[in-house]
Formats: structure tokens, sequence, C-alpha cells
């Protein structure tokens, strides 16, 4: 009965600060548990939590020795997984940076977004009939002024007809990725990390390679289509799609396009609702 009472006590003592506070802190070791479930990294966590959980046992039978041993492997361990595991973290606040309020304007338009997509999915359909190979990157959320550095800049106006010419074989910009900004054609023969995941088909080529890596580390729409096939995939958040036509391809576009301005818009609101509350509350 003592003991009840006693937590009923703990409990009616709880701020509401106090209750966010664990709210928040959960959420944080939730998102990251997530971002690095069915990695590398996950291993080297569990081994972390471990050795975390061994250093006050051996302490208290005053195993010095072996404490001593814990406490400098943990050391040296944290160290060990930044510098190990850097894309990983990168990717974790490139994910984090994507889930902030930033306003950015991407295609929110549904008329341009229509035509956008249409001369994208065109030239796609067009270079897979002539098996002429080809990458174009649709930007989104994540910036990739990097990887547009890498290549030739043009910001020329988007066209089915620019992007099939880019591609054309033997042609200065055909080596390499087209990235896609809004509406407009910002670089060519841009150079792309390769995946580092070792589960891929092994019958992919480069180019694939090459768009599943930039789409790990970004929220990006790769568009490939195969020099030997002429087969239009699509990679998206280290997935690869395989087996489009012009259709199917302008369809799943404009679709995950749209969710994610709806996504922007909700969160939009949702903060302009809490600064309206801020400001009432302040007079």
């Amino acid at each position: 009965m003592e003991l009840l009472n006693v937590a009923i006590n703990s409990v009616k003592n709880i701020s509401f600060s106090s209750i966010m506070d664990i709210i928040v802190v959960t959420f944080i070791f939730y998102k990251t548990y997530m971002l690095i479930k069915e990695t590398r990294a996950e291993q080297l966590l569990k081994g972390i939590i471990l050795i975390v959980f061994l250093i006050p046992i051996s302490s208290f039978f005053n195993l010095t020795m072996l404490n001593w041993i814990l406490t400098k492997t943990i050391t040296i361990g944290v160290l060990s997984f930044i510098i190990i595991f850097q894309p990983e973290i990168r990717s974790a606040l490139e994910h984090l940076g994507r889930t902030t309020f930033l306003d950015k304007p991407i295609i929110e338009d549904e008329e341009k977004l229509e035509k956008i997509i249409g001369e994208i999915t065109n030239a796609a359909d067009s270079l897979s009939k002539n098996k002429t190979g080809a990458l174009i990157i649709i930007e989104q959320l994540t910036g990739l002024q990097d990887i547009a550095n890498s290549g030739i800049k043009l910001d020329a106006e988007l066209s089915s007809a620019l992007l099939e010419n880019i591609f054309v074989v033997n042609t200065p910009l055909h080596d390499g990725a087209t990235i896609i900004r809004n509406d407009r054609i910002m670089s060519a023969a841009c150079i792309l990390p390769l995946t580092n995941n070792r589960n891929i088909n092994k019958k992919l080529g480069t180019r694939h390679r090459a768009a599943i890596g930039i789409s790990e580390n970004s929220d990006a729409l790769i568009v490939i289509v195969s020099e030997e096939t002429g087969i239009i995939s699509l990679a998206v958040n280290g997935n690869l799609t395989r087996n489009y036509d012009s259709e199917k391809l302008r369809n799943i576009l404009v679709r995950i396009i749209r969710k994610r301005n709806s996504k922007k818009s909700t969160i939009r609101e949702q903060v302009k609702l809490w600064k309206e509350k801020v400001k009432k509350s302040s007079l």
C-alpha cells in the first residue's frame, strides 16, 4: 500500500515539461534506431550498449582490470563508430534535415508538375525505345549542388528534346547524370557516388549502382534507362524498381511529389497555427 502511495505521489509530481522531455527523448531514440535498423551500425550499436551495461557491473564486483578495459573500449568505440559509419551518420543527418520546417517550393503548381513530369517521361520513353542509356535526377528537398558542380552547368529550360539530345551516345554530355531542379536542367555529365550495398543484383551496371547510391544519400527521384535492354527503372530512398512504361512512370513520379507536397503543406499549416497561438498568448 505504501509503495502504491509513493507511485501515485511520484506521478502527481511530474510536470508537463517532464512529460514532454520524456516524449522527445523517446522519439529521438526511436528515430535513431529506425535509421540504423538493418544496417552495419545496428550491430556495433548493440555491442556498445552491452559494454555500457557491463561497466557498472564490473565496478560493482571490483573487477578493476575488466572495468579499465571496458572504459577504454567505450571511449575508442565511440570515435571508431563515427569514423567507420560516417556515410550512415551523414544519411541520418540529411534525413533529419529533410524533416525540418524549411520551405522550398518544388513543383507545387499542378499544371506545372504535370508538364515537367510529362517532359521527363516522354524523354525516358524515347530513350528506352532507342536503347540509349540515361540517368536523370529529379531534385527534391535535399540540395544536390555539390553533385551538380561535378558536371557541366546548363541551367536550361526543361524539355524532352533537350534531355534526349544530352544522352545521345558519343556526345560530350551523355556519360553521367543530368540533374533537374524544378523546371530547369541544372547540370549534365555529373559524377555520382556508387552504392555500398552488397545485396543488390550483381547484373546491375554502374549506371544503376550510381542511381541507388545517390538515392541512399538524398530524397531525389532517379530515372534510369538501361543501355543494354532499354528497361526504365526508378531509384527512390535506396530502392530500385524496374520495368516502367511511360504511363506507369508518370503516375508514380506525380504521386511521390504530390505526397511530399501534401506533407509540406500540412507542416506549414501546423507551424502557422502554432505561431498564431504564441502571438495570441503574448498579447
